[in-house]
């Protein structure tokens, strides 16, 4: 009489391979990465920072201890005390360096404090802390303080980039406008036409990727746009222009040049330039993080922004 084998569950199996693969590191099972990209946030004095700490903390809950890239495409400083646009004007009054610094450096450790609260965990039970690769691509707005320095060189050592703290809190810096290269994507705060110096605009992001001509992704301008284009031996190519993460409105848009998307981009399996877009609005993470919708969140805490 034949001899039954027995078959072990596919459950069983499924539920073995997880434990194994919670065991072993992503780089070392060799799986692509993922990118998280948090376009400008602009924090400035007097201005809410609750979706920082959602950021944050979304970043924490759902990809802890796996094989990330933040990158951050910087206008995080707003720095209007510097502005040039404003200077000589009525809006100036009362703008102070210090208080735009300030105000940067405590929306920055609202944004790190999920990790830092998470890692402090981590190390109370003796486990290995978790420190994912940061980029921040310096913006025109942290540029304003490089801009001040060159026009009033005596200046020079009161008014610095250091000042800031993304280095001090484990971020890499990228210089304005200097493209960061990370698995076939260029991120750069914008791209520009090299034989004028400004930036590529319009709203015709298929036109755009063709004349970069590789993956890209960038910030600067109030908008979502995404395009997709493949080469002739089949490689894809991802243009991103992703520039607005921040609650209140900006007063020289006017009252109908507020209306864009805001949020941060997540690309997975990030691999010679190619990945998988998602895109998660500040909407969904006030619902996530609050229980309401955005629009109600800001109603109830903020009615007079």
């Amino acid at each position: 009489m034949a001899q039954s084998t027995a078959v072990t569950p596919w459950s069983t199996v499924t539920m073995e391979l997880t434990t194994i693969r919670s065991k072993v590191p992503d780089e070392v099972l060799d799986l692509p990465v993922t990118h998280i990209m948090i376009p400008d946030t602009q924090a400035k004095m007097g201005m809410p920072t609750d979706h920082l700490n959602w950021i944050g903390q979304f970043i924490v809950d759902e990809y802890h201890n796996k094989n990330i890239k933040i990158i951050h495409i910087g206008d995080h400083a707003d720095m209007p005390s510097l502005s040039i646009y404003d200077k000589g004007t009525k809006k100036m009054e009362g703008r102070r360096y210090q208080d735009d610094i300030d105000a940067a450096n405590e929306a920055w450790r609202i944004l790190n404090q999920p990790l830092y609260d998470y890692n402090s965990n981590r190390r109370k039970n003796k486990s290995k802390v978790w420190d994912p690769e940061r980029w921040i691509t310096l913006g025109n707005h942290e540029d304003r303080i490089n801009r001040a320095i060159n026009f009033n060189p005596q200046l020079e050592g009161m008014l610095s980039l250091e000042k800031l703290d993304y280095e001090r809190s484990g971020w890499k810096v990228s210089d304005y406008l200097q493209v960061l290269k990370l698995d076939g994507v260029r991120y750069s705060h914008y791209f520009y036409n090299p034989m004028t110096g400004k930036p590529f605009g319009g709203q015709n992001i298929e036109l755009r990727l063709k004349t970069i001509g590789h993956s890209f992704s960038q910030g600067h301008q109030q908008t979502l746009m995404y395009g997709l284009r493949f080469t002739s031996d089949g490689a894809s190519q991802h243009g991103l222009v992703a520039g607005a993460c921040y609650l209140h409105d900006e007063e020289y848009k006017g009252p109908q040049g507020n209306a864009h998307w805001r949020g941060i981009v997540i690309k997975h399996q990030v691999k010679d330039g190619s990945y998988d877009p998602m895109f998660v609005s500040l909407d969904y993470l006030c619902r996530r993080y609050e229980g309401s919708s955005l629009e109600h969140f800001m109603e109830l805490k903020y009615p007079n922004l």
